[in-house]
Formats: C-alpha cells, sequence, structure tokens
C-alpha cells in the first residue's frame, strides 16, 4: 500500500448494527422490546422507544406489529420461547412434579411478574384479558407439564385417561396465582405444599 492510500475505514458500530436483517434484525427488537418493558413498563414503552433502544428506525418495527399491542406480545412470547423451562425425568411423578415446578419458579418468576405488570395495559389498550394474554402468548403447544404426565403414564404409574384436566392443571394454576400475587418466587416450603398436600391426594384418589 503507498502513502497515498489509505485503509477502508471501519464501519460505525451503528452502521453494522442498521444492516442487521431477518432473524437476527427480528430477535434484537424482540430483545429491546422486552428489556423496554421491564425497564420501563407498559404504559412508558413506545414504539420509538423500543426503535431507540434497538438503534434502528420506528419503521422497522411499524413493518413487523401494527402496533404497541403486537409487539408487547411478541416481546413476551419470544422471552419464554427463548428461555425453555426443563422437564424432567426422575423416575416419578411426584418428582418430576416438584422438579417441574422447582424450574418454573426459578424460570419463570420474572416473566410472570412482567406479564401481570402488563395485563392492565392490554387490557385498557386493546381490550384483551389475563386469559387473552395468556393464549396469545402460549399458542396452541403442548403444555410442559404433558410431558410429565406422559412419562409417569409410560411407566405405568398412572392411567393418564383417568386424571380429569382440572387436576393437572391445578398445580400450575396455584403456581401463577401465587407468583402473580406476591411478585416473589415460591418458598420451597410451598411448593412441596402444592405437591404432597394438594396434588398428590387428588391424583391418588383419580387412580383409584
Amino acid at each position: 500500500m503507498t502513502s497515498e492510500q489509505t485503509a477502508p475505514a471501519e464501519p460505525a458500530p451503528d452502521a453494522v448494527k442498521r444492516r442487521r436483517r431477518g432473524a437476527e434484525l427480528e430477535r434484537a427488537l424482540l430483545a429491546a422490546a422486552w428489556d423496554e418493558l421491564v425497564e420501563a413498563g407498559f404504559a412508558k414503552l413506545t414504539m420509538e422507544s423500543v426503535a431507540d433502544r434497538a438503534k434502528t428506525g420506528v419503521a422497522v418495527l411499524y413493518r413487523r406489529w401494527t402496533d404497541k399491542n403486537d409487539l408487547v406480545l411478541a416481546a413476551i412470547r419470544h422471552y419464554g420461547d427463548t428461555h425453555p423451562v426443563a422437564v424432567p425425568d426422575t423416575g416419578n411423578l411426584r418428582d418430576d412434579m416438584v422438579a417441574l415446578i422447582e424450574n418454573l419458579n426459578a424460570g419463570r418468576t420474572e416473566l410472570a411478574a412482567v406479564v401481570g405488570a402488563t395485563f392492565a395495559g392490554l387490557h385498557d389498550s386493546a381490550g384483551l384479558t389475563p386469559e387473552d394474554v395468556r393464549r396469545i402468548v402460549r399458542g396452541d403447544g403442548p403444555w410442559r407439564s404433558d410431558e410429565v404426565f406422559h412419562q409417569a403414564h409410560e411407566r405405568g404409574e398412572i392411567d393418564l385417561a383417568r386424571i380429569p384436566q382440572d387436576v393437572r392443571d391445578l398445580p400450575f394454576q396455584l403456581v401463577r396465582h401465587d407468583i402473580l400475587t406476591t411478585l416473589r418466587p415460591l418458598s420451597a416450603e410451598r411448593i412441596r405444599s402444592i405437591v404432597d398436600d394438594i396434588f398428590w391426594p387428588l391424583i391418588r384418589s383419580s387412580q383409584a
């Protein structure tokens, strides 16, 4: 290289970020929306504030989501998809349920707290109920608990057809209730009480 030639300038960091495309760009936008939701809350979150955090133009957001409500729901769903809860296989249903609730407790408390704080805003702006939000966010896929029950059925430990859906759902309804009302993780004692004092007697009764 001669003295009259110069090396090409390195692109500015912002320029690099603006060239993100496709799935990479969408992941960055959803991560920015989640962070904005956690830090600013639903009321203060705007399409502009998310665009600023993601270091892109607001038009990029509007090409993917029609409004703030759609973006927030997508961000919540993305957070859940990218922070999966491990499904245990301890060899018996009782211990699987304790371990699954412990995993949910460790990995879903922040999600539940943020979503709980967002319910009122989504209801006011879009008329969505908490159940609407839960259905939109989780979609039609199987519940994490389904795999635990199927494992127990395959082991011959339970007859899944004899367990009412309400019984299968109850432990997780109680977990959601506790987290949403206290905004804190459950204690180990509470988890074991849900399983041993409430859930397990119902399971034994259904198999009798």
